[in-house]
């Protein structure tokens, strides 16, 4: 059966856009429209989507609203965000994924192009209806992952003078809370770390920002051709893929608008396959929850160049699918529960050579 979506905008444009676009995939049926939440409601009841794309500025009452009464209702409704492009839009995107939001895109105006949007909407739609899938066949509801911080049982996973090691991280549905949980839960002075999340060009910073504040280290969106240092996270920009490359002072980074790959940008092949080439024998990759199999093929290009590839477990993963294609790829030496991951790193960092 195709994946039911209700459309809730209350721009016109915005609301014939996104119907015209689910309607071109098989997979996909759109099964009404709202210009408002108190509209929405009464659609809910009566045609029962699997998906809501939410605005979240409306007459009436805000999607950010809506989307805390369906939280507290335990809807079964995969909610897609479509928020501005704007500081508060950011802010208001980050307040709606601790609402249960899925998903997270950049409505449509000045900045923004309809065609953007297209080319993403139908696979956010599909991943959302996936997370949600996922969330319901859990025996108990999903909560935040609470870890405790890890602590190395020697010096062995800190970074050392002239260390060539290098943590590289890529994510993607669910990767948000991921990544908010694990990397605060990571010690300071470890070797440089370097994340790829699927994620919007307006929403990266704020994630970066909010990560950085629950962190005992550095955590910033990475600028081009900047060192890459000890005790610091770099997480790319959105809309730009992130690359590790060798500079006269070691590591620097590079940021790229070359095309997408698996109809990403920034992809965690391209950062993968850039350390394989790179730090090769000196990197862990982790890979973390995420629909597809971007990352895949970057653990094959650093299992041949001598790396140690991580994964998270399909028990605690929102979707099990990058993963998932990188274990079916036989590149995997560990594949490890989230709320273990972060003592699994330091261990494996321990384990590099320097």
């Amino acid at each position: 059966m195709p994946i039911k979506v209700l459309v809730v905008d209350d721009s016109a444009l915005v609301r014939k856009t996104i119907t015209d676009t689910l309607s071109h995939d098989p997979e996909i049926e759109v099964v009404g429209v709202a210009n408002d939440p108190l509209i929405a409601m009464d659609k809910v009841a009566r045609l029962q989507p699997d998906v809501m794309t939410l605005d979240m500025e409306m007459p009436r009452m805000d999607g950010l609203t809506y989307l805390r009464q369906m939280q507290k209702e335990r809807s079964p409704i995969a909610v897609v965000v479509i928020s501005s492009l704007t500081q508060q839009g950011s802010s208001l995107a980050l307040e709606a994924m601790d609402a249960g939001a899925c998903e997270v895109l950049a409505k449509p105006d000045g900045s923004t192009s309809v065609g953007a949007l297209a080319a993403k909407l139908a696979y956010h739609v599909k991943a959302a209806h996936a997370a949600k899938q996922r969330f319901r066949q859990r025996a108990a509801p999903s909560q935040a992952v609470a870890f405790s911080p890890a602590k190395p049982s020697s010096s062995a996973s800190l970074a050392k003078p002239s260390d060539r090691r290098l943590l590289v991280v890529g994510a993607s549905t669910g990767g948000v809370e991921a990544l908010s949980a694990l990397l605060p839960a990571l010690p300071a002075g470890l070797p440089p770390i370097l994340v790829v999340q699927h994620i919007p060009a307006f929403f990266s910073k704020a994630v970066a920002d909010r990560i950085n504040s629950l962190s005992p280290y550095e955590v910033r969106e990475a600028q081009d051709n900047e060192r890459v240092l000890p005790g610091q996270c770099l997480m790319a920009p959105g809309n730009y893929h992130m690359m590790v490359v060798a500079g006269p002072d070691g590591y620097r980074t590079r940021l790229s608008q070359s095309p997408a790959v698996h109809h990403c940008r920034p992809a965690v092949d391209v950062l993968f396959r850039s350390a394989a080439a790179v730090s090769g024998k000196h990197t862990l990759a982790v890979l973390l929850t995420g629909m597809g199999s971007d990352g895949a093929q970057g653990m094959q290009a650093l299992r041949n160049a001598g790396g140690i590839n991580m994964t998270e477990h399909e028990d605690s993963c929102v979707i099990y699918g990058m993963p998932r294609a990188a274990v079916q790829l036989g590149v995997v030496d560990k594949t490890v529960m989230l709320e273990r991951m972060p003592q699994a790193i330091l261990e494996s960092l321990g384990n590099l050579p320097l």
